[in-house]
């Protein structure tokens, strides 16, 4: 399935675990350190560096990029270090993260509770990832080097849903399934 973003509450309620799709539009970057600043700016009454409703954060971290490169490779980090985070971001409208490994019981109750979705990319393969950025800007938090806010207009940019809106996990049913064939 093919998504053009903003994601919209029909399109993200309708994805189910498993699912492949690829992602057209304005994405953001953000690792644990720009997650617990926003959460920082939260509690003290300032506002957030871009729109939370229905957006995507992709957890990443991207490398420098080459001349004439838009950006360096770009896989995706380790989700679970947003997890303390994530449920007060999703709770604001968070349509969605981008990221890998398995997510704690809160994240996947928020989503459940509040609509969001959570992507797998693929690990290893930033190098790829990269061509489907057609352009990045950093836009909060420039003191984080790489753990910047960035915008990012992305073109097919290939994920697999892993949480839906259901609390359907893919790495939960995929372990079932397997310990079934045993």
């Amino acid at each position: 399935m093919d998504i053009t973003l903003p994601l919209s509450k029909d399109i993200i309620k309708s994805l189910r675990a498993g699912d492949n799709v690829t992602l057209t539009g304005v994405i953001y970057t953000g690792r644990d350190a720009a997650h617990k600043r926003m959460c920082e700016d939260l509690a003290n009454g300032k506002d957030l560096p871009f729109n939370l409703e229905n957006s995507v954060i992709y957890y990443v971290g991207p490398c420098p990029a080459k001349p004439a490169e838009v950006i360096g490779s770009c896989g995706p980090t380790t989700s679970y270090r947003m997890d303390a985070y994530a449920p007060t971001l999703i709770s604001l409208g968070l349509g969605a993260m981008i990221g890998k490994g398995i997510r704690s019981d809160e994240v996947k109750k928020a989503c459940c509770d509040h609509g969001c979705v959570y992507f797998g990319a693929i690990g290893g393969a930033g190098a790829l990832l990269a061509n489907q950025v057609k352009a990045s800007e950093i836009i909060a938090y420039d003191d984080l080097g790489t753990e910047a806010i960035r915008k990012l207009d992305v073109e097919k940019f290939p994920v697999t849903v892993i949480i839906d809106t259901q609390g359907n996990d893919l790495y939960e049913i995929g372990k079932n399934k397997y310990r079934d064939l045993l």
